[in-house]
C-alpha cells in the first residue's frame, strides 16, 4: 500500500514560483507512475503531468507544458513538480498520486494512491 504527503502549497504572484513535494511511503512505490492533478471548486480533478517509474519518461497537459517540471527521487521516495511563470489559473488544490499505470494515463480514476491536496493560490 502507497500512503502519499504533499506539502509545499502557498500564496504566489503571478509569474512567481513553487515548487510542491510528495512523499511517499510503501515499499511498490518506486514501481509505480507517479503523477499530480489539480482541482478548482466545480470543476473534476484534472491532468497536471505524470512521471514514469523511473524518471525517464514524462508527461505534461499542454497548459502547463515548459512552465512546470515533474521530477522524483526513489532512493526518498519523493516526487516534486517545480512550477514557474505561475498564472491566476494555475490556482487549485494540487494533489499528488500513484499507480500501477503507464506514464501516458492521464485519467484520475486510474491511479489508486491519492496524497490529500495542497492548496495553491496565484495572485493576479
Amino acid at each position: 500500500q502507497v500512503t502519499l504527503v504533499e506539502s509545499g502549497g502557498g500564496l504566489v504572484q503571478a509569474g512567481g514560483s513553487l515548487r510542491l513535494s510528495c512523499a511517499a511511503s510503501g515499499r511498490t512505490f518506486s514501481t509505480y507512475t507517479a503523477g499530480w492533478f489539480r482541482q478548482t471548486p466545480g470543476k473534476e480533478r484534472e491532468f497536471v503531468s505524470t512521471i514514469s517509474w523511473s524518471g525517464f519518461m514524462t508527461n505534461y497537459a499542454d497548459s502547463v507544458k515548459g512552465r512546470f517540471t515533474i521530477s522524483r527521487d526513489n532512493a526518498k521516495k519523493m516526487v516534486y513538480l517545480q512550477m514557474n511563470s505561475l498564472k491566476a489559473e494555475d490556482t487549485a488544490v494540487y494533489y499528488c498520486a500513484a499507480g500501477e499505470v503507464l506514464v501516458k494515463v492521464t485519467t484520475p480514476e486510474d491511479y489508486g494512491a491519492w496524497g490529500q491536496g495542497t492548496q495553491v493560490t496565484v495572485s493576479s
